[in-house]
């Protein structure tokens, strides 16, 4: 339930507050005297698009604070524990609007998203405007009046998560077919292209290695040439420089004990000798092993020829980027192969999801089909006590294809006069029929549903006369299970209030401004006479005014 309303720096409303009262309640006043600013500013607190266009002083930020009962529902449980929020006995949102149209947004002084805004107040508050009369031509909302009345939440809540799990795996399914056209077109080239890289058998850096060894076998006969020159004069000839070193050392060591310099020179000159000897060694074995292979060469040549022209082929420059790029391919042809079975896999469970969701749209439909019966007779009932007794509606449903709402496709007709020719209540219905059917129906909705908070904005447009004084027995009736604050010109539905607010205007600083009033009863009567007679109301006005507002 909204038990206060406050809002400052908003259009023509420098600040004011309204506490409102369980029960109906309701708010008069003349044209432009901001009764609607009242419910725009409800609505931005409630997660509205902002401007900063409604910013009546741009020196400071528009606030609009609304607090609310929590009420005892387990979803409202449900979304402030999703956004991790503290629920008390009382819920309080604030918006606020600075003059470059950028807002901030608080529920209980936690900064939230405007989503989370909109969630929350679509909990707390159900907002009716005489626009909305024109939703009464949607299926969607249609749909979601026959669900209402067949207690099908649950079941609708069902239908929601199997059609967007059928939906969720058909686009998957969808996309594998794709890629399996695609797969097709390019799997026997990525087949050729494996082929190619994995017959070589490329083993790590082989191409490097290859290249190293074709280079020493084209130089063979040359290498071993040199290397048999070197070893001869270290090691391999009749006076070779390891033997004429080490008798050079031997002379130096039969001085060594002469100079305290010597035996250190000794030792480097022996290590010197040591290190000739490896060498000597090691360019024997290594002249022994070389030698020219011609068949050798052409094996390497041709495994060469192959690897560069492959690693020129695929733009790389190593084997390993080689051997990389084949693993590659054989990741993608093996995705291809696993396609077909992960197609069928998936549209298994579309079907499955497919199946699941028309099972249930099939009950949705009953349900909904089996209301229609006592919901027309209802609405013909309220009808009537509008003063539109020969008003009738009718409600056709036909099969269509799964959409969000189920299988259903309604169209709600409507004949004024009991000539049997039914059309879209679009087509026929004046703007003063279309918000009594609205009324009618909202009110029988009202009893399925457990918002707290109901908002009426001129609904009541186009009646007058004991139609006006049956909608306001039809709130007030509403009003017992529910909060309702609706914004009338009618004194019949003025004359129900348990609480009525004049919405008035005032001069300030050569600024026409709004503000607001509870009236007691001498005032309500004043009040009611003129919305019956005008301005100055005459005796007879206020007469039948307090009339109206005697229980």
């Amino acid at each position: 339930m909204l038990t206060k309303l406050h809002i400052k720096n908003f259009a023509i409303i420098d600040e004011l507050e309204l506490d409102f009262q369980k029960g109906l309640n309701i708010i008069t006043g003349e044209t432009g005297a901001g009764k609607s600013i009242l419910l725009n500013a409800l609505n931005l607190v409630l997660g509205e698009r902002a401007d900063a266009s409604v910013i009546a002083d741009v020196s400071k930020k528009c606030i609009i604070e609304a607090h609310f009962l929590s009420p005892s529902s387990s979803i409202i449980q449900e979304v402030f524990s999703e956004h991790e929020l503290d629920l008390d006995d009382e819920v309080i949102i604030r918006r606020e609007v600075g003059s470059n149209g950028k807002s901030r947004a608080f529920v209980n002084d936690s900064p939230v998203n405007i989503s989370v805004l909109k969630s929350i107040g679509s909990i707390l508050v159900d907002m009716h405007q005489q626009y909305d009369t024109q939703d009464l031509q949607s299926s969607v909302f249609q749909l979601e009046i026959l669900d209402a009345i067949a207690d099908n939440k649950t079941k609708v809540e069902a239908y929601r998560k199997e059609y967007e799990l059928f939906k969720l795996s058909q686009h998957r399914f969808e996309e594998l077919k794709r890629r399996l056209m695609e797969a097709e077109k390019e799997h026997d080239y990525l087949s050729f292209q494996f082929e190619e890289l994995s017959s070589c058998d490329w083993k790590s850096n082989e191409i490097e290695n290859l290249d190293a060894e074709l280079r020493l076998l084209q130089h063979a006969e040359q290498i071993k040439e040199q290397l048999s020159v070197v070893y001869a004069a270290l090691g391999g000839s009749e006076n070779p420089i390891v033997q004429q070193i080490k008798s050079l050392l031997n002379k130096l060591k039969s001085q060594e004990s002469f100079h305290p310099a010597l035996p250190s020179l000794c030792e480097r000159m022996n290590a010197s000798l040591v290190e000739l000897k490896d060498i000597s060694d090691e360019l024997e074995q290594i002249e022994t092993k070389i030698s020219h292979d011609s068949e050798r060469i052409s094996i390497v040549e041709d495994r060469l020829s192959k690897g560069f022209a492959l690693m020129k082929k695929h733009g790389v420059k190593t084997t390993d980027e080689l051997i990389h790029l084949q693993h590659e391919i054989e990741k993608k042809l093996e995705e291809f192969s696993g396609l077909d079975q992960s197609i069928s896999e998936l549209e298994n469970k579309m079907n499955h999801h497919f199946a699941a969701a028309d099972k249930i749209a099939d009950e949705l439909s009953s349900k909904r089909k089996s209301v229609i019966p006592d919901l027309i007779k209802e609405v013909h009932t309220l009808l009537s006590a509008m003063e539109m007794p020969n008003a009738r509606i009718k409600i056709e449903i036909l099969e269509a294809d799964l959409q969000p709402t189920g299988k259903d496709r309604t169209d709600f007709l409507f004949d004024g006069n009991l000539s049997g020719k039914f059309e879209s209540i679009g087509k026929v219905a004046s703007g003063g029929e279309r918000s009594r059917l609205m009324l009618s129906i909202q009110s029988l909705v009202a009893k399925k549903l457990h918002l707290p908070t109901l908002i009426f904005d001129e609904i009541d447009t186009g009646i007058s006369g004991e139609a006006a004084r049956q909608v306001g027995l039809i709130m007030k009736n509403m009003s017992s299970a529910h909060q309702l604050i609706v914004i009338t010109h009618q004194p019949q539905i003025a004359a129900k209030a348990d609480c009525h607010y004049f919405m008035l205007k005032q001069k300030k600083a050569e600024r026409i401004v709004a503000g607001v009033k509870v009236l007691g009863h001498d005032e309500r009567v004043h009040a009611i006479a003129q919305m019956i007679s005008g301005s100055k109301p005459s005796a007879a006005s206020l007469k039948s005014a307090s009339e109206m507002i005697a229980p």
